[in-house]
């Protein structure tokens, strides 16, 4: 697919994570996802390749991308392996705070092993009873002498049990106001891990809970200051959500090559099924929704790039392109018939993964709900 990018180095960028993609993701991923195996050493070699800080200034180690380039990039590696494009969204958005509210000290001392891939991170913010209501959230941080205590479980954890460390978000104070931010590293005492959750999809990424049994943190690895933690949280996420919209787009764009592919092939009554109108049809409208999720995904991270107000157009961009997935995906288990239902073919698996995209880093609803405040 000939894309848009803004130089000839985003040109060359993209053609090394395509090739990496289709050469050592692809073929793995059918296996890896069946057994649930976390691909922990795929993330270590991305990381020495520099695709897990693509968007990051290149003092600290980053490739200092624009965004629109690296959700590209995303979009060609979700592809290929929706875990791993989830995967790196995710570590992307745990390197944001640090690197977007850090201080200079901390940014020279997390940043560079965070964004060489010698490290991956988790983004812990979600709570049994406080997923779309952060502000519910009840893990409570307390100072005591040079230390934070934190004490509290965090819900549906990507990357638990695995990343090394944990971007951590807990109330020290009451209200709104009330929510911090920490880096907690992954060997902290009292830090807890639940089993894996059993998924309908994105079975090679980890989802556990985590426990902070009275975790200590140095001050030091207090991020953005007291109070600070809801407004850093937010501004992560609406950044977040745009890997999402990418990774979306980038597994819809492989269901709709399995779709077509297999439409020329199939023959029924004489010809192929690609020559009935009906499945034209078809395949035209999964093109239409999958270009017009790239469309808006790209038209947000080229707000974000030139400094404008992004907030309704990430959350649009989420919205469609996820709701795009489920539906294209759908549809592609539809066009291989029998075929498509069976895991002989990755299109169901596809469709099992697409579900979640609608659900995480804010539900469809509360987008519509972010949407519509900003009108």
């Amino acid at each position: 697919m000939e894309r848009l990018l803004p130089n000839d180095d985003a040109t060359d960028l993209l053609e090394v994570v395509r090739d990496f993609a289709q050469s050592e993701l692809a073929p793995r991923a059918a296996d890896a996802e069946e057994n649930e195996e976390f691909p922990r050493e795929t993330f270590r070699q991305m990381g020495e390749m520099g695709l897990l800080s693509l968007a990051y200034p290149e003092e600290y180690g980053g490739s200092g991308q624009p965004y629109e380039t690296y959700l590209q990039a995303l979009e060609e590696i979700a592809a290929a392996w929706m875990s791993v494009g989830v995967g790196t969204s995710v570590h992307t958005m745990t390197c944001y705070p640090v690197a977007t509210f850090g201080t200079d000290e901390q940014k020279q001392r997390f940043l560079p092993e965070m964004l060489g891939g010698s490290l991956l991170g988790a983004y812990a913010l979600s709570e049994a009873g406080a997923g779309s209501d952060v502000a519910a959230m009840t893990t409570r941080a307390t100072r005591d002498g040079d230390d934070y205590v934190l004490r509290g479980t965090k819900s549906w954890i990507s990357h638990g049990g695995h990343a090394d460390f944990y971007i951590t978000f807990a109330r020290t104070g009451e209200g709104k106001s009330g929510i911090s931010c920490f880096h907690v590293p992954a060997d902290a005492d009292g830090l807890e891990f639940g089993v894996p959750e059993k998924k309908m999809g994105l079975t090679g990424s980890s989802t556990t809970t985590v426990t902070y049994d009275d975790v200590r943190v140095p001050v030091d690895n207090l991020i953005g200051g007291e109070g600070k933690g809801m407004s850093i949280a937010l501004s992560a996420l609406t950044s977040g959500r745009l890997g999402i919209a990418a990774s979306a787009t980038g597994l819809a764009q492989a269901a709709l090559d399995a779709a077509s592919a297999y439409a020329k092939e199939r023959h029924q009554f004489g010809q192929a099924i690609a020559g009935f109108q009906g499945m034209q049809f078809m395949l035209a409208d999964m093109a239409a929704k999958v270009a017009s999720a790239r469309a808006l995904y790209l038209d947000a991270a080229r707000r974000r790039d030139r400094g404008m107000k992004f907030v309704r157009e990430a959350a649009i961009a989420k919205m469609v392109a996820t709701d795009a997935a489920m539906s294209v995906t759908t549809d592609a288990v539809q066009v291989l018939g029998g075929y498509g239902y069976t895991r002989d073919f990755p299109v169901e698996r596809y469709m099992r993964e697409a579900k979640v995209t609608q659900i995480f880093e804010g539900t469809n609803q509360i987008q519509r709900l972010v949407i519509a405040r900003d009108l």
